[in-house]
């Protein structure tokens, strides 16, 4: 049992008296501190990450096989075939459930009987350090917490938010278009509570300090299970105040570093990771002075580099990115450019003109994808996401499909890797799934284009085949222990991005030890590179292992040069 140090313990009581201002009591203060000295302190490690971190990112059943736990054939798969590339597992949330594929959950601290049990966590875990999700903003219609509301009685009566549907909730940022609050029959007559994502997603209160403390208690009981990485899903949200966007409060930034402070006063390995898929300024609001987020969704990555791509410019990409901060060693980027969502729209704002991005939403539709919207203060609609595989998003160009989408996807998946932080893969880039029509007619979401079930069976044979898919999987486990073998690629290596045309994409990546020059061609035709006279020494291609005196590239085509 660890008893908190008197400056720990202070620093708490500052956060705590922050949210709640005149509600503070010493008892909430109490109780927080009774749930830290149930568990027991780890000694610090060397570093949180480095260059040998890569993360993939699944649903606990993406690969599935008959008669056989499907966290174990997952685990079977990683270790047979990803062992060498991967040490971080993103397992999406792998609780019990009623709806949004886990972000629905019943039971946050019980693994999901049809996934496995908490001995097949902790068997992945002897191989894959852990990443989970902290669903934080919101739980189940279906959970005891919400039945006992329900019933006016019991844990949980107090944990939700309850509103008058005459207010004027205009202001309130949304995500989705479906209603705000929804009516529910409880044992004190009709209540509308606060659902931002669905109606079977019930928002949590925060303005109750038991909630936060029970939430605490279930963070620390996540690190104690193995969780080297907590994402904090939807948390932009988290704290609601009417007459605001409700969206990026002070006291959710607050809620934020406390989870930060005793997560590591538990752990200081553990990694605390913001999932706000928004403007790219709020966005990086969350690393705070260095007290808050360690590691943040580089959001707008995925939209940029897929227009890059898409028009052959990298105009665009080349601007945000040069204005990206350079991350000191308690921060650093989570860089991706597919998840289990879709590819963000709002991202792009302020970052890409309006017609640029219509053109790209309607574009995504010609190769077989769908859009999300949200619902403005205004009353009108505005794209939200865009609900396609990135494999098929790259299928093509502004002009329309070619035979250059293994290339494409490879190169877009290069640019990811290269840009400091730490590299993110979604099972469903790894093995270059196509889109999921089949899954969105049979559910009716959108989000299932992008959320395909392999059967172990058919995903070895098309791996072992002659295919699109095994092309892609085959050229990334190559090109992921290359990287993870060059010091330059440290999370926290300088990185600067370079002046090379809108043909071309380029940084320089630099350690103590090592030096690497990103060039990566971004359209459908060859392009000489002439490189700054003070790079012109850098000949040696990393990837093709090859000595190149005078550099032209061929379409999507990238070199690391050393």
């Amino acid at each position: 049992m660890t008893i908190p140090e008197v400056t720990f313990t202070k620093n708490l009581e500052s956060r705590l008296r922050f949210i709640y201002k005149e509600k503070y009591s010493d008892e909430i203060l109490d109780k927080l501190i009774k749930v830290i000295t149930g568990y027991k302190s780890k000694i610090a490690s060397e570093e949180k990450w480095n260059e040998k971190d890569v993360v993939l990112i699944t649903y606990g059943d993406s690969i599935k096989t008959e008669n056989e736990i499907p966290l174990r054939t997952l685990n079977n798969f990683l270790n047979k075939n990803l062992k060498e590339q991967l040490n971080v597992v993103h397992i999406l949330p792998f609780f019990p459930y009623s709806s949004d594929d886990g972000f629905s959950v019943i039971d946050f601290r019980q693994v999901n009987p049809e996934l496995g049990d908490w001995n097949n966590i902790t068997a992945l875990n002897q191989n894959f350090d852990l990443m989970a999700d902290l669903v934080i903003n919101h739980a189940s219609s279906q959970g005891d917490w919400f039945q006992n509301f329900l019933k006016q009685e019991g844990k949980g009566k107090d944990y939700f938010i309850c509103e008058d549907p005459e207010k004027d909730l205009s202001q309130v940022t949304r995500p989705r278009n479906t209603p705000l609050l929804t009516a529910y029959e409880t044992a004190a007559g009709t209540k509308h509570v606060w659902t931002t994502f669905s109606a079977d997603q019930v928002d949590l209160n925060f303005s109750n300090p038991d909630l936060l403390v029970e939430m605490m208690d279930i963070l620390l009981g996540y690190i104690s299970k193995g969780a080297r990485i907590i994402r904090l899903d939807a948390i932009a949200f988290l704290w609601k105040e009417v007459g605001t966007t409700c969206l990026h409060l002070p006291e959710t930034h607050e809620v934020v570093k406390l989870m930060r402070d005793v997560s590591e006063f538990i752990n200081p390995a553990t990694i605390i990771l913001t999932e706000t898929n928004v403007p790219n300024k709020e966005n990086l609001s969350y690393f705070g002075d260095g007290d808050e987020a360690h590691m943040v969704y580089q959001f707008s990555l995925p939209p940029l580099l897929l227009h890059a791509l898409h028009t052959g410019n990298s105009t665009y990409l080349n601007t945000w990115a040069k204005n990206l901060p350079q991350l000191s060693d308690d921060k650093t980027f989570f860089n991706f450019t597919a998840s289990h969502d879709g590819i963000g729209v709002r991202p792009l704002e302020g970052l890409l003109p309006d017609n640029e991005k219509n053109t790209l939403v309607e574009n995504m539709k010609g190769f077989g994808g769908f859009v999300n919207y949200k619902s403005n203060p205004d009353g009108s609609q505005s794209p939200y996401e865009l609900n396609i595989t990135y494999f098929d998003a790259l299928k093509g160009t502004a002009v329309g499909e070619d035979n250059l989408q293994v290339e494409r996807f490879l190169a877009s998946q290069t640019v990811m890797m290269s840009f400091a932080g730490v590299p993110a893969l979604y099972i469903h880039s790894l093995t270059a799934t196509p889109n999921y029509h089949e899954g969105v007619a049979i559910t009716k979401h959108n989000r299932t284009i992008n959320r395909r079930k392999w059967q172990l069976e058919e995903l070895e044979e098309v791996l072992n085949s002659d295919t699109p898919q095994q092309k892609v999987f085959t050229s990334l486990q190559k090109l992921i222990v290359l990287r993870k073998n060059q010091a330059a690629f440290h999370p926290n290596a300088k990185q600067e991005i370079l002046d090379l045309g809108s043909e071309l994409f380029g940084l320089v990546r630099e350690s103590a030890e090592q030096t690497i020059v990103i060039v990566v061609n971004v359209t459908d035709k060859n392009v000489s590179v002439v490189l700054p006279a003070n790079l012109a020494k850098f000949k040696h291609d990393i990837i093709s292992e090859s000595i190149i005196e005078n550099i032209e590239l061929k379409p999507y085509q990238s070199v690391w040069l050393s």
